[in-house]
């Protein structure tokens, strides 16, 4: 097989070509009129993207995901806001992603910039800030300076994250004061353009004692590319419920690191949906670092035509007496491909963890393929950590007996794939979001 990825001095010389240089760096951050130490912070890590090559094929994090046709030339290297709109001058697509779920706020962001925004002085009065990031930068910089990329994901983690944080465009930042309850779901849309590279980052900040959920629904992209970054800082007895939903178009490419950093007698629901993309790479990351910690991360995949999905998980105990339960169940179809990596890590001192992790795959064609590596690194004595993997097919005579009732082929079809997500579904804590799944699963199955 032919190597896939270039050598990392002819990629830097495209990405040159490509006006991906510390030029541009310079120019996006005069265009948003950032202060002097965001400027730093971005040239820093265009330094770091500069010296971390690029993935090669001999990587154990990208054996299974090869980066052919992939070229940074083919991207804008950012995209130029547009002003403000007003809810009626939205597309009929935007205006239906509002109104699928009810929020207590939400933002719309495009073109590097924010599109659209519904505000709640209730939050404000909390003491709640849900804006997006260019805003918390010049509002709230003793925040922002304290947490953005500093906790959870930091720049030097991958080539991806080092151009992220050296090219980062849109974000949401929500920070939830000690001991306030946000009711209603929090809601950031990104709707990206063709060609454009996009960085979008989300910044949640839970301080004791609070709860809150937060929705991100990823869209359009064609033909271009996100490298996006996910951290969730949670202190002590806080309540997270968050909930990735990509549904890029399948021309787009689609990086992603997350992780969430817990604190003490924390809670945290993840669920991370990858319908779209024509190939996503995602890097998924529980931290449990007091004890009481209770982690899910949940994910749902549909890849169908040759799309490529491939997610890597790690969940680490830092502390005792902690749980990590971790379910992604996905369908294939088509030539589709997926990847799932996963590995439960417990440190010395952890002891009393208990943790888990399952990946199932439902194969509806033969020419679709799952490649699923659980593994474990234990280094305390006395735990309870387990791992399973499943990949099976659609069994005739299931088909057949619902077909016998009366339903179609697709029609049966689909009602085993639901049933197969159910398990996560279940879990899915908005019920419009819930409903928005089931329409998508039908959408793939072609029902």
């Amino acid at each position: 097989m032919s190597v896939l990825v270039k050598e990392p001095e002819v990629m830097e010389t495209v990405a040159a070509v490509a006006d991906f240089s510390e030029e541009s760096v310079r120019a996006l951050s005069a265009s948003r009129n950032e202060p002097e130490w965001m400027l730093d912070f971005r040239l820093a890590a265009w330094q770091t993207f500069q010296a971390i090559e690029w993935p090669k094929p001999t990587d154990e994090a990208w054996r299974r995901t090869r980066l052919t046709g992939f070229d940074l030339k083919d991207f804008t290297a950012y995209a130029t806001p547009q002003a403000e709109s007003k809810r009626n001058e939205l597309s009929a697509v935007l205006q239906s992603e509002l109104g699928e779920m009810e929020s207590a706020a939400s933002v719309i962001f495009q073109d590097g910039g924010v599109l659209y925004r519904n505000t709640n002085p209730e939050l404000a009065a909390q003491g709640v800030i849900f804006t997006d990031l260019q805003s918390a930068v010049q509002e709230h910089p003793e925040l922002v300076r304290q947490y953005f990329m500093t906790q959870a994901v930091k720049p030097e983690s991958n080539k991806f994250t080092a151009l992220h944080a050296a090219l980062w465009d849109t974000g949401a930042f929500v920070y939830v004061p000690k001991n306030v309850a946000v009711e209603l779901p929090l809601q950031a849309i990104l709707h990206q353009n063709p060609g454009v590279g996009g960085y979008h980052h989300t910044l949640l900040v839970a301080e004791e004692g609070s709860r809150v959920t937060v929705v991100d629904d990823l869209i359009g992209g064609k033909d271009g590319m996100q490298s996006g970054v996910i951290e969730l800082v949670m202190a002590d007895n806080t309540v997270v419920r968050y909930m990735n939903l990509q549904d890029f178009d399948h021309s787009t490419w689609n990086f992603l690191t997350g992780r969430a950093v817990m604190g003490r007698d924390t809670d945290l629901r993840w669920i991370q949906v990858s319908w779209g993309s024509r190939t996503t790479k995602a890097f998924l990351d529980l931290e449990l670092n007091g004890p009481g910690g209770h982690g899910e991360l949940l994910g749902l995949y549909f890849p169908t035509g040759r799309q490529h999905i491939d997610h890597q998980t790690l969940q680490i105990h830092n502390a005792p007496n902690c749980f990590s339960d971790l379910l992604f169940n996905g369908a294939l179809k088509d030539r589709a491909h997926n990847v799932y990596m996963g590995i439960i890590k417990v440190l010395p001192g952890a002891q009393k963890t208990d943790a888990f992790q399952r990946n199932g795959n439902l194969v509806l064609d033969g020419t679709a393929r799952a490649d699923s590596i659980p593994g474990l690194e234990i280094e305390a004595d006395d735990v309870r950590c387990t791992h399973a993997a499943t990949a099976s097919q659609v069994e005739d005579e299931y088909v057949f007996y619902l077909m016998a009732r009366g339903l179609t082929r697709p029609q049966a079809e689909r009602m085993i794939v639901q049933g197969f997500f159910q398990e996560v579904l279940d879990r899915v804590p908005v019920e419009s979001v819930q409903h928005k799944l089931e329409r998508v699963i039908e959408r793939k199955i072609g029902g």
